[in-house]
């Protein structure tokens, strides 16, 4: 009889991801398909709500490992809403100013000069026009997959909580590390 020596499985750490909206919960549902990794996402959380105990709570409700890995991912452009998520000390946070699509935008141009919400999705309609908030089409995600390395190199070279910047690429570079360690 032969014995059956165990690999020894490696479990992925999870991702929990809070979010302020659909845009973003889209965005992260493309990261976990494209991933194929555990990643809880938590969306629509009101300014006032979002707190390192309600972290802490939903955590409890799912089964976690000390690996884990927690993600707030939010528009800066609220200033109540700064202060609360810097308060937030073991959470990850990933903003976008002045507000997610511009982390989209990156895929497709450098973007240096300031700008507002409302053109930052007219310049992102420009190279995609049909651009919904909260949805991704397969054009989209098509130049996600393909420019992503350019988006990372632009966000990087942008001044942190600055208008534009985004530190959206963070979470992408954890879940590119796990894929590397998978292979």
């Amino acid at each position: 009889m032969i014995k059956r020596i165990s690999k020894g499985k490696i479990i992925n750490p999870a991702f929990f991801v809070f979010c302020e909206g659909e845009t973003e919960e889209a965005y992260v549902k493309y990261l976990r398909s494209t991933y194929r990794l555990p990643i809880e996402i938590k969306s629509k959380i009101a300014g006032n709500d979002i707190t390192s105990r309600y972290i802490n709570d939903f955590k409890k409700q799912n089964f976690n490992l000390r690996d884990d890995k927690t993600f707030l991912v939010y528009d800066w452009d609220v200033a109540a809403m700064k202060q609360r998520l810097l308060g937030i000390k073991d959470a990850y946070l990933l903003y976008s100013n002045p507000c997610f699509e511009l982390w989209y935008l990156l895929h497709f141009q450098n973007q240096t000069a300031n700008l507002t919400s409302e053109e930052c999705v007219s310049k992102l309609k420009n190279y995609n026009n049909s651009y919904k908030k909260g949805a991704l089409d397969e054009k989209l995600k098509s130049k996600l997959a393909d420019n992503k390395g350019k988006a990372i190199s632009i966000a990087k070279r942008l001044a942190e909580f600055c208008n534009p910047s985004t530190t959206v690429y963070k979470l992408v570079e954890e879940l590119e590390e796990i894929k590397k360690q998978k292979n």
